[in-house]
């Protein structure tokens, strides 16, 4: 058996050019640190934030190089079409990370979009950014090393939850706003959803901007407020299911909305909805009214969030700006809720000394 050949640690230099040393790009990090804490003072952090940022950049210059052993596997946190995520511990800090395998034969050209994209990564220190540890390539296959999210995300909690009550999902949309400012302010790019959370724009050719990020937003937020993927929309029966009690099918309570196609009979359910072939929930988002909030079960204020969230015309959706300002963010800003308290009884954790986090 040919013997495994040593991981070898992605450096990304100055000009984003990748080299393949013995230093790491953590090593890189250490050097950086001074500079990175005092881009602390530029961001508008609580002393809480600042603290729990310092304590990241700090855990992350003392790790050094990562390599394929160095990790103990603990349990799977997911798979998909990307690769697998794995809870693992670093055996030298005892530091529990979130390790992402990439399985590919990495072409020269790709490989340069990764590694520009980890450096985008590495650049990123924000609490409302999932912090990046380091990566590194072994045998056909990158690593990527990311914070562990204790809390899980979203879509295991919505599993245990059935729905999220708007107060949490309140907390959520500040925190998602933050970070997508934050990338667009201080590192000039855009987030970019999932293909569930594709937006019109993208599938009619048209600019990809941060407008695209929102709405990608708005369509998770109707998601998690309702329990299932909101394409195509829940009718009364299934709203009476979901809420205990009769609520107003909102297709049938806009005018604009009559002329939606009606669901076809007999069609599968799963824990998302209706199945939809893909092809036929592309043609849906493009052609149909847009998803909405039922009636009379949220805040007229969260309802007119979503609704500006999902204008299908980017041009007229509103932007990070305007949602920041906007009353349902202002009264979600001053609300007090026990976030971590709620999460932890919801998925079964213990209450943590630290404020407990979720990844989107």
């Amino acid at each position: 058996m040919a013997p495994k050949k040593r991981p070898q640690p992605i450096v990304i230099t100055g000009s984003g050019e990748a080299q393949t040393t013995s230093t790491s790009i953590d090593a890189a990090s250490e050097a950086n640190l001074e500079a990175l804490q005092r881009k602390l003072e530029e961001l508008d952090l609580d002393e809480q934030q600042k603290k729990r940022l310092e304590a990241f950049l700090t855990q992350k210059a003392n790790l050094g190089e990562l390599k394929d052993d160095d990790f103990q596997h603990i349990c799977e946190l997911g798979a998909g079409n990307g690769g697998v995520v794995n809870k693992v511990c670093h055996k030298t800090s005892g530091l529990v990370m979130a390790r992402k395998l990439i399985h590919l034969e990495i072409k020269p050209a790709f490989r340069h979009q990764i590694i520009r994209e980890l450096q985008v990564l590495h650049e990123c220190n924000s609490p409302y950014i999932v912090g990046f540890y380091g990566a590194f390539y072994s045998d056909g296959e990158i690593s990527i090393c990311m914070e562990n999210m204790d809390g899980g995300s979203l879509d295991q909690v919505l599993k245990e939850a059935r729905r999220i009550p708007e107060e949490i999902l309140g907390k959520v949309s500040i925190a998602v706003l933050r970070g997508l400012a934050y990338l667009r302010e201080k590192h000039q790019i855009i987030h970019r959803g999932v293909c569930v959370c594709v937006q019109p724009e993208r599938l009619q050719g048209t600019h990809y901007s941060v407008q695209s990020d929102v709405w990608s937003m708005g369509l998770s937020l109707v998601e998690l407020a309702i329990g299932r993927y909101p394409i195509p929309p829940p009718d009364a029966k299934e709203l009476e299911g979901i809420f205990g009690r009769a609520v107003m099918d909102v297709r049938k309570a806009e005018t604009h909305s009559t002329s939606a196609r009606p669901r076809p009979p007999g069609r599968p359910v799963s824990r998302h909805g209706p199945v939809m072939a893909i092809f036929e929930l592309l043609d849906y988002i493009v052609n149909e009214p847009p998803p909405k909030l039922p009636h009379g079960v949220f805040t007229p204020d969260f309802q007119d969030f979503v609704t500006k969230c999902l204008i299908k015309n980017p041009a007229d959706r509103a932007d990070l700006k305007m949602l920041t300002n906007h009353t349902f963010i202002k009264r979600s800003e001053v609300e007090e809720v026990d976030f971590a308290g709620w999460l932890c009884k919801t998925v079964g954790l213990n209450q943590p000394s630290t404020p407990t986090q979720t990844a989107e």
